[in-house]
């Protein structure tokens, strides 16, 4: 590496650029964990090896020993106890990918940062952004282990809960990374600060966003494959428990869950459609046009979803669009609060 210089040179726009690259990264990783979740592949590698475990099985005994860490947990037993190993590659795939875009997210990011560090192109006052992107990375890898952990004793599936803190904190960093890469591209030294209207579009985004893990966790999608209706009514009967309390409906019970993720959808465009009329009033039309499509699709996408029986294809994409609509709100949501800093 070439020697450090004595005096700063920042490079704002090549910074920009890079978070960006790491940000689209990130929204891969989001893409292929939906992949995962929807063919039950999160349980198939039972171990957590954050250096060795770049390297998958390269002969049949290292698959065979694999494949024996995957009969020993309750999953197996449960659904999967006919597979072969033919299968157990098809699933171990999928996690090995999404555990090596993990890798490769935090590889990129910390050579990306060293470089700038080393050549003084950090502009004054992103150091510390940058550290706590880093910081953030290495948690969510953490949260990652912790997930998957929560199958492999116990239970046959993930905790949804815990995956759905998986999902958020990606998508903390995936907007952590776009705010920040905004805030460098923009012209005359210009930052935005994240006001209480734009916030709280964010914030509706967000609660759908859990509710969607939640639905994925539980299976609940598969609850009702009919709109608008669940069956033959709005609510089916029988389908609050009474005998749990609040918070185990709205958090666990897979119909209330399903049903709400449904109507909470109408929020989130409201939401999403006001941010747009004051993204254009600021000036972005782009981001203000980009962000009413987006949600239109994404309401078609889940009706689209359900209507199919989960469908893979349709499905994974209804979690992609969910990812993108979360990047135009942070989009329109900058437009609004740029200032001059």
């Amino acid at each position: 590496m070439l020697g450090r210089p004595k005096f700063a040179r920042p490079r704002p726009y090549a910074l920009g650029f890079w978070l960006f690259v790491v940000a689209a990264l990130v929204f891969a990783i989001v893409v292929v964990g939906g992949i995962t979740r929807l063919t039950e592949s999160g349980l198939s590698i039972t171990e957590w090896k954050p250096i060795r475990g770049v390297i998958p099985p390269l002969n049949e005994a290292e698959w065979q020993a694999e494949f024996a860490g995957y009969k020993a947990i309750p999953q197996y037993a449960a659904f999967n106890a006919h597979m072969t190993l033919d299968g157990f590659k098809h699933i171990y795939f999928w996690e090995y990918l999404h555990r090596l875009l993990a890798r490769g997210i935090g590889t990129v990011l910390g050579l990306v940062l060293l470089v700038f560090w080393w050549r003084r192109w950090i502009p004054t006052g992103y150091g510390w952004r940058t550290l706590l992107i880093l910081a953030l990375g290495g948690l969510q890898g953490v949260i990652g282990w912790w997930m998957v952990a929560s199958g492999l004793q116990y239970r046959t599936e993930v905790s949804h809960i815990r995956l759905a803190t998986h999902l958020i904190a990606a998508l903390l960093i995936y907007s952590v990374l776009i705010w920040t890469a905004l805030d460098l591209l923009a012209l005359g030294g210009r930052r935005a600060r994240l006001k209480s209207g734009p916030a709280l579009a964010i914030l509706a985004l967000v609660i759908q966003l859990i509710l969607g893990a939640f639905t994925a966790g539980l299976r609940a999608g598969y609850a009702f494959a009919s709109w608008p209706m669940m069956g033959d009514d709005l609510f089916p009967q029988g389908g609050w428990s009474s005998g749990q309390g609040l918070v185990h409906n709205l958090v666990s019970n897979p119909i209330v869950v399903q049903f709400t993720h449904r109507w909470w959808a109408w929020v989130v465009a409201l939401a999403a459609v006001l941010l747009a009329m004051r993204a254009w009033r600021a000036g972005e039309g782009r981001a203000a046009v980009t962000l009413v499509l987006l949600v239109a699709v994404q309401i078609g996408l889940g009706i689209a979803t359900l209507l199919s029986g989960v469908d893979l294809h349709v499905a994974v994409t209804h979690q992609a669009v969910a990812a993108l609509l979360l990047a135009a709100m942070v989009w329109a949501a900058h437009a609004i609060g740029r200032s001059r800093a």
